[in-house]
């Protein structure tokens, strides 16, 4: 179970060291994200070595929106430095602020950290369910899937998807019917359902309640290698139900 927590727009990690501690019950590792949603925060590889530092264990996720090659060397050092070697590498939404540096893309990235002398670094990336693994991403340690609330077509995109690393299902918990409202008008892909929607209005429960159902299935299914789960602000809600279940 790959975790990932909200990240601090301010220097004060209060919240993400109370995150830390209600799912550390239910977490393998923590997804650190790096200035999400376009907004500035503090630094993924600062946040990973703070959950080291609480006796977790993280990714770090560097987008190339941000940086340029000698920007992302600094990070690797910086990385090195600090004892953090798990890696996501990705895209970057849009920025609002600024413009997107355009000499660093995901597969320079995997190239750069995989040709790093001093340390070894474990890497990964995205892929989307809509679409084949592409060869270059075969580089990466681990992928995680774009979240899709079609578990069907999930496990159908699993069984064709020839890639032989880890493989981490996305699912996120949907907190509101106006989050899922907004998820549904600009992420179509992702197939946010009618009912949840309806459901959502009536119990706000039901997102935390889709959620740990489709955990369980996954996990169920034995297609993949973990779930990258999404608890966004009901991270205690998703500590307390899957942690009811969990070996101790």
């Amino acid at each position: 179970m790959l975790c990932e927590i909200e990240p601090a727009t301010g220097p004060d990690l209060t919240r993400v060291r109370r995150q830390i501690a209600m799912l550390a019950g239910v977490a393998d590792s923590f997804l650190v994200p790096d200035n999400h949603l376009g907004r500035a925060t503090v630094s993924s590889i600062a946040v990973a070595q703070e959950v080291h530092a609480l006796g977790g264990s993280a990714v770090a996720c560097i987008n190339s929106r941000d940086r340029n090659v000698l920007g992302f060397r600094r990070d690797l050092l910086t990385a090195a430095a600090y004892g953090v070697d798990r890696f996501l590498f990705v895209r970057g939404d849009e920025p609002t602020e600024g413009t997107r540096s355009t000499d660093l893309t995901v597969r320079r990235m995997i190239e750069e950290a995989h040709s790093y002398r001093e340390r070894s670094f474990s890497v990964g990336a995205t892929v989307r369910v809509a679409s084949a693994v592409p060869s270059w991403k075969a580089a990466a340690d681990f992928l995680l899937v774009q979240v899709s609330f079609d578990l069907d077509r999930l496990f159908a995109w699993r069984d064709t998807a020839g890639y032989s690393g880890k493989l981490l299902a996305g699912v996120l918990v949907v907190a509101s019917s106006k989050m899922a409202q907004r998820i549904a008008a600009d992420l179509p892909e992702i197939g946010v359902p009618e009912q949840l929607i309806s459901d959502l209005e009536r119990n706000p429960d039901a997102g935390v309640d889709l959620a740990v159902d489709m955990v369980e299935r996954i996990r169920a299914s034995g297609r993949f290698d973990g779930v990258h789960l999404v608890p966004v602000g009901r991270y205690a809600d998703i500590a307390h139900r899957l942690g009811r279940g969990r070996p101790r």
